[in-house]
């Protein structure tokens, strides 16, 4: 079979299998459990009884997952055959777990809302940022564990290609450290020393492309038939012009168009993100075995859970802009499956940064209801985060945060302030409609504003990728630059000082108060700054988002322990909001958040109804006293409420109600 054939030919049948509707010809009955457990008995062999009951046990609780989604990606006899080659996969990476590894699949299969819990925090960071490298990370786990953090993100940390490497996203090699990083060696004891701490290891795997340095990429380039078919290549310009009309351009200041010519392939190759990231081919079922493998490889040294980058862009249809295909669930669906009977203990994390619409597939909807990502990503929270703080108003963020679709029960949002990434105004239309603003002119106001450009605005940040022809400027910056600590500080200004803290602390009071996972970017627990000197080291000239990813000084970090600086303010007020989070059960993340009607609009009213109460949080985006209707509370069954972030009592005003200072965040829940 040609899997670097045009797509074109795969369209039908994948459609019609994943949304239910009948096929030109029913497909052969699906191949049985106990077939694959045959197939999976020599890697078992050496197994003791009930290790190889638990296996068994496992495969067939997931096999329908497995075998389900590889059938609505491939012909019926190529999915039943690659059914079976994973499962040997699996039956050899369950007989080799690392029996303390092992110990944490039989943990998670009892408490499988782990992650879901109040308990949990997240950090995100560069390992050679935040501490030169993967020793070195082991070295500060003390000071992870002072914030209250039991989630860290290591951005990506696997082989790249030399020079530039998208920030290390394009991979040369998957089963490589970065030499600078340390080995693998040095994970699996960072990794055995985070768990001994309750701290859950999260590493990035791309699944859209590899370096056109990897091993595939040269040995399709040398004249490995095999390896050319793990790509998308053409001959001329025919095919990929084709899909060019409905494509998008990811970065079209330095990485225009979606295709690049190789003069050794003598061919385009798929290029989505950079000339030197080559799309790999989906379509083709080895690809899926390599990647399984690789799941596999990385879960037994010791990673919890798995970000799975540019998942969004897997699957390839000719009119469409390619993001976001049916097939990339079903894909999901079968992956997870296989890492739930060899490693339950490792979940999956969608990288998919799109719009709500598109996003909740990414969870599992319909047949891959709760099958798919366990986490993903929050990106209209953060958006809407940040346009509240800009327009002084919740009236917009209420609309678009209403009208995000349910999410499974058994999954978990990651909230987030800030993160490697740009900021993207994914401001929809519609909902800017809704409220009477015009979208185009929101996402403008927002650009200026938090470039500095906006007349009063406090913030610092750099535009990104401003492109033109669609008025899309992103923004980089920390949180200390866009939200105006930075500027402060620079003017020495102690009053602006204390408004932006007061903003900040407000910030993540609403991402840790949504539920799900809330991640802290590196370095805004201490209020960093901007990187002035971002352009000067090598390859980062280009690339304005490193302003926002500075070196950690450890020097400054030291001042968290004095309560009268700006650090040692912000590290504490942070590590007490998730200390007092962890005791709240309302914040589990299966507990939905519901945006209340809004009675003013510089307040934004967050209900959860758990089963011991509810908790309401009440977050005031303004520089001014705000109001919030006593009668509400009274309502909720919370008449003499208590926040919880302070401990206080409100004051019921004589007017009827309840009055938040400015930059206020409340979670209310009944007294005692």
């Amino acid at each position: 079979m040609n899997f670097s054939r045009p797509v074109t030919s795969l369209l039908a049948d994948p459609w019609t299998r994943i949304s239910g509707m009948p096929t030109a010809s029913q497909p052969a009955a699906p191949v049985a459990p106990e077939a694959a457990l045959r197939a999976a008995a020599k890697p078992l062999s050496g197994l003791k009884h009930h290790q190889q009951e638990t296996f068994e046990l496992r495969l067939h609780r997931w096999w329908p997952d497995l075998s389900e989604g590889l059938r609505a990606v491939y012909p019926t006899e190529v999915a039943d055959t690659l059914a079976l080659r994973l499962v040997k996969l699996a039956a050899k990476a369950f007989a080799d777990r690392d029996p303390e590894l092992a110990r944490l699949d039989a943990r998670r299969t009892l408490e499988p809302d782990w992650f879901q819990h109040p308990r949990m925090l997240g950090y995100a960071t560069y390992a050679d940022r935040f501490a030169g490298d993967l020793t070195g990370v082991r070295k500060k786990i003390d000071y992870l564990k002072e914030l209250g953090v039991t989630y860290l993100h290591l951005m990506p940390v696997l082989q790249p290609r030399e020079g530039d490497n998208d920030g290390g996203y394009a991979i040369a090699d998957y089963r490589s450290i970065r030499t600078d990083l340390g080995t693998f060696k040095d994970l699996r004891k960072l990794s055995s020393a985070l768990r001994k701490e309750g701290i859950s290891l999260v590493l990035d795997l791309v699944l859209n492309h590899v370096a056109a340095e990897h091993t595939w990429a040269e040995q399709a380039r040398a004249g490995d038939a095999n390896k050319r078919q793990y790509f998308y290549l053409y001959p001329d310009r025919a095919i990929p012009d084709a899909y060019e009309r409905t494509l998008p351009e990811v970065f079209p200041d330095f990485a225009p168009g979606n295709f690049t010519w190789d003069e050794d392939l003598q061919s385009w190759v798929w290029t989505t993100f950079n000339s030197w990231q080559w799309d790999v081919n989906w379509t083709n079922p080895e690809v899926f075995a390599e990647y399984a493998d690789l799941v596999l490889f990385l879960a037994n040294a010791g990673v919890e859970v798995l970000r799975l980058d540019a998942i969004a862009f897997l699957w390839k249809r000719l009119g469409t802009n390619s993001q976001n295909q049916p097939e990339v669930h079903a894909i999901t669906q079968a992956l997870k499956a296989i890492v739930r009977i060899a490693c339950p203990a490792t979940i999956f994390k969608a990288e998919a940064i799109v719009g709500p619409a598109d996003l909740v597939h990414y969870f599992g909807t319909g047949v891959h209801h709760a099958k798919v990502s366990d986490l993903a990503y929050h990106n209209t929270l953060m958006v809407q985060l940040w346009s509240m703080l800009a327009a002084g108003d919740v009236t917009l963020a209420a609309q678009a945060l209403r009208a995000l679709p349910p999410t499974p029960t058994t999954t978990a949002w990651i909230t987030y302030l800030r993160c490697h990434d740009d900021i993207g105004w994914a401001i929809d239309d519609l909902d800017a409609a809704a409220v009477g603003l015009d979208g185009f002119e929101h996402r403008r106001f927002l650009s200026d504003y938090f470039s500095g450009a906006f007349s009063g605005s406090p913030a610092d940040g750099l535009v990104f990728q401003a492109n033109p022809d669609t008025g899309d400027r992103r923004i980089s910056g920390t949180t200390a630059g866009l939200i105006g600590l930075q500027k402060a500080r620079q003017d020495y200004d102690p009053e602006a000082v204390q408004q932006a803290l007061q903003k900040e602390l407000l910030a993540h009071a609403l991402v840790f108060g949504w539920g799900g996972i809330p991640v802290v970017w590196m370095g805004d627990e201490l209020g960093l700054p901007n990187d002035p000197a971002w352009a000067e080291e090598p390859g980062h000239a280009s690339d304005n988002r490193w302003t926002h990813r500075p070196a950690m000084p450890w020097a400054r970090a030291a001042l968290r322990e004095d309560p009268d600086t700006v650090e040692g303010w912000l590290f504490r007020a942070i590590a007490d909001l998730a200390a007092t989070r962890a005791g709240l059960p309302h914040l589990h993340a299966s507990v939905p958040a519901q945006i209340l009607p809004v009675h003013d609009n510089g307040v934004l009213p967050v209900l959860r109804r758990h089963p011991v109460g509810d908790l309401l949080g009440l977050y005031n985006v303004t520089g001014e006293w705000r109001p919030y209707p006593l009668s509400v509370l009274d309502g909720l069954g919370l008449g003499d409420p208590v926040d919880a972030i302070t401990g206080d009592t409100p004051n019921r005003g004589e007017d009827g109600n309840l009055w938040l200072p400015p930059y206020a965040a409340h979670w209310l829940v009944a007294g005692s």
